[in-house]
């Protein structure tokens, strides 16, 4: 009988309601020896990482991006990622942030009488551009998203790969992107091609007014070379949900600038804790029972 290891506890019922002919065993209370043919489907602690370096045939992460995952965890035959696990919050994050910055949000909301009453001075996402960098699942919902509101849609990603969505233009350089974006999206995994992928030289290419979102890592970013840009008025504004380091120290200027929003890397929340990831994992487990491909295949070379 197949093993399954499951590293996220809450998790456990669901995968053993769907798959009732293997043995799913929460890791929390795991005390015997690992199966060598055990399929891990890994937590953030250390009993998931004891499990690996068992040796197991098969890990699932919990999360995405491995640029803070244990390498123990990567040394199985199979790594995979809950590729796109988040893409519905987060894409709604995104879009939430480019509406609140087009609104003018929360500057524009009264704390007392206006001087002139049925008008603010704001704009319309409708006619906007947003470039996206990265073009993976959760890219493509925001662009699917942004398209719903007449915005028009260009991307960067690294392959050639056609657009999985319509009428989204793809670039292959930041140089023919930044020039022409009001909002800029940064969706890719933190790799040594993206760290400080803006940086003063990039920064220095984007329309004056830009507004910049960050829901992928805080590296791809020179933070200094972002606070220039905010301050000389070449950013608008950067909504940021991930910054260097995490947990952010108190006194750090990315909590007081007034033209930065910060949120503790909680892009991913507002649907049950760890839906996307188990539904993943079980469309994953399925896959693997019955010889199918695997979703979301790590490559520890590139990275994600």
């Amino acid at each position: 009988m197949t093993t399954v290891l499951c590293g996220v506890s809450q998790c456990v019922e669901r995968i053993r309601g769907e798959f009732p002919d293997l043995d799913v065993v929460d890791l929390a209370t795991f005390d015997g020896p690992v199966p060598p043919d055990a399929i891990l489907f890994s937590g953030f602690d250390q009993k998931s990482v004891d499990a690996a370096n068992a040796g197991v045939a098969w890990i699932q992460l919990a999360g995405t991006g491995i640029d803070h995952v244990n390498p123990a965890l990567l040394q199985a035959p199979i790594v995979t990622c809950a590729k796109g696990a988040g893409a519905i919050p987060i894409a709604e994050y995104a879009m939430a942030t480019m509406l609140a910055f087009s609104r003018r949000f929360p500057e524009l909301w009264l704390k007392e009488a206006p001087e002139i009453w049925n008008f603010q001075s704001t704009q319309c996402l409708s006619g906007q551009k947003l470039g996206l960098v990265g073009f993976g699942g959760i890219g493509q919902r925001i662009a699917r998203l942004a398209q719903a509101f007449d915005m028009r849609v260009v991307a960067m990603r690294r392959t050639t790969t056609p657009s999985e969505v319509p009428g989204v233009q793809l670039v292959g350089t930041l140089e023919e992107m930044l020039p022409d974006v009001d909002h800029l999206v940064l969706c890719v995994p933190a790799t040594s091609a993206t760290v400080n992928l803006l940086n003063e030289a990039t920064l220095a290419l984007v329309k004056p007014g830009l507004h910049l979102v960050n829901i992928a890592r805080g590296a791809l970013i020179d933070q200094e070379a972002l606070r220039v840009a905010l301050d000389d008025d070449r950013l608008a504004r950067a909504s940021l949900d991930v910054c260097v380091p995490e947990p952010l120290p108190a006194g750090h200027w990315l909590y007081t600038h007034e033209k930065v929003f910060l949120t503790p890397h909680a892009s991913w929340t507002g649907v049950p804790l760890l839906a996307g990831a188990i539904e993943v994992f079980c469309k994953n487990l399925r896959n693997y029972l019955d010889g199918k491909e695997l979703v979301g295949v790590v490559d520890v070379n590139l990275g994600y």
